[in-house]
C-alpha cells in the first residue's frame, strides 16, 4: 500500500512537472542553425578524432558549414572510416572507387590519396560538395538544397529543372541530410519544446517498476521488460516517432538543449567517453526537477533517477523530421546499457 501511495505520488508530481515546464516555455523560440554566420558544432557530436577535419573543412565553400558535413558523414557510415557498403562506397565518405579517383584529394598532402584514410577522405567529401555546389551556382533557390540535390541526382538534373527535380529520392536527401544537420550544430536561442513528449512520459510512468531486461524491446514473450534504449524508443511509438533501436543514434533524433534548458520529454544520455557521440551508453527520459525515468541496468527496475552524474553526456529533443532522417542501421556502434 505504502509503495503504491509513493509510485502515485510520484506520477503526480512529474504530471505537474510536465505541464509547468511546458506553460513556461510555450513562448520559447526554436534555435536555429546559424545560417548568416559560422555555424559551431554542439560538444561531442563530432568524434574528438575528426572534429578538427569537419570544422575546417566544413568551411570550405559557403554552401557547406561543418554540421551539414557532420551529416552527411554520419549518414553515409556512422563515423566508420572501415565501411564498406553493398555497392562498394568505402570509408568514412562512401565514395565510390571510380568516383574517388576523379575527386578525391590528398586533405593531409602526405603524398597520397588514400579512400580509407579520414584526413583524405573528409576534405574530399567537402572539397566534391563544393564542386558541386560550383557546378549549380547559376541555378536560383538555395545553394545548399541545390548542391545536396546534385550530389544524389547530378548536377544536369538541378540545372535542368531549376533547383532540386521532383525525384521523392532526391527531395528526400534533401530533407534528411538539412534536418540531420541540426543535431550537430549547437542550438542558436532556445531548442523549441516537443508536441509529443507529454505522451512519451505517460507510457514510461506506466512501465515504473517492471524489471529490466537487456535487449528488451516490451513484447509479450519478454513479459513487457525493457532496457534503457528500448523503453525510450517504445515511449515515443506510442506518439508516432519512430527512433533507431541503440543509445547513440537516438542522440541524433533532433537538436541538443543545454542542461539548463531541459523539457520533460527530453532523451538524456550517458557516456564514458564525454568526447564522442559514438561511445552513448545509456539513455533516460527526462521528467523535470534533474529526474528522468530509465531501465537502469540488470537486477533494478525501470525507475527515477537523477541525471546530474559525471557520466551525463548530454540530451536530444526529439522530433519526427530528425527522427526520420536517421539512417537505418543494425546496432551501430554501441549497445545500450
Amino acid at each position: 500500500m505504502a509503495g503504491g501511495i509513493g509510485i502515485g505520488l510520484c506520477l503526480t508530481f512529474v504530471m505537474l512537472l510536465v505541464v509547468g515546464t511546458y506553460s513556461a516555455a510555450a513562448g520559447l523560440v526554436g534555435a536555429g542553425s546559424g545560417a548568416g554566420g559560422r555555424v559551431a558544432l554542439v560538444k561531442g557530436a563530432v568524434p574528438a578524432k575528426y572534429q578538427a577535419l569537419v570544422e575546417k573543412w566544413g568551411n570550405l565553400c559557403p554552401a557547406i558549414n561543418p554540421a551539414l558535413l557532420a551529416a552527411q558523414l554520419y549518414s553515409e557510415s556512422g563515423w566508420n572510416p572501415s565501411a564498406v557498403s553493398p555497392a562498394d562506397a568505402r570509408g568514412i565518405a562512401q565514395f565510390i572507387p571510380g568516383t574517388w579517383a576523379g575527386h578525391g584529394i590528398d586533405g593531409d598532402r602526405d603524398g597520397d590519396r588514400d579512400i580509407w584514410d579520414p584526413n583524405d577522405a573528409i576534405p574530399s567529401a567537402a572539397s566534391y560538395d563544393c564542386e558541386l555546389a560550383k557546378d549549380v551556382a547559376s541555378v536560383p533557390g538555395d545553394a545548399t538544397s541545390n548542391m545536396l540535390a546534385a550530389y544524389n541526382a547530378g548536377a544536369y538534373a538541378v540545372i535542368r529543372y531549376g533547383g532540386v527535380p521532383p525525384y521523392k529520392e532526391t527531395q528526400g536527401y534533401v530533407k534528411t541530410i538539412t534536418t540531420l544537420a541540426k543535431s550537430f550544430a549547437r542550438p542558436v536561442g532556445r531548442v523549441a519544446p516537443s508536441q509529443q513528449a507529454a505522451g512519451a512520459i505517460y507510457f514510461a510512468q506506466k512501465q515504473l517498476g517492471t524489471p529490466y531486461l537487456w535487449g528488451g524491446n516490451g513484447t509479450p514473450d519478454q513479459d513487457g521488460r525493457f532496457d534503457c534504449s528500448g523503453l525510450t524508443k517504445a515511449a515515443y511509438e506510442t506518439v508516432g516517432i519512430t527512433l533507431p533501436r541503440v543509445a547513440n543514434d537516438q542522440y541524433n533524433a533532433g537538436s541538443h538543449p543545454s542542461r539548463d534548458e531541459l523539457l520533460p520529454g527530453d532523451l538524456v544520455f550517458f557516456s564514458d567517453d564525454l568526447t564522442n557521440s559514438r561511445e552513448i551508453r545509456h539513455v533516460g527520459l527526462y521528467v523535470g526537477g534533474g529526474y528522468m525515468i530509465n531501465a537502469p541496468y540488470t537486477g533494478a527496475v525501470i525507475r527515477f533517477d537523477k541525471i546530474d552524474t559525471p557520466d551525463y553526456f548530454g540530451a536530444t529533443r526529439v522530433t519526427r523530421d530528425g527522427a526520420e532522417a536517421l539512417p537505418e542501421r543494425s546496432g551501430a556502434g554501441r549497445t545500450s546499457s
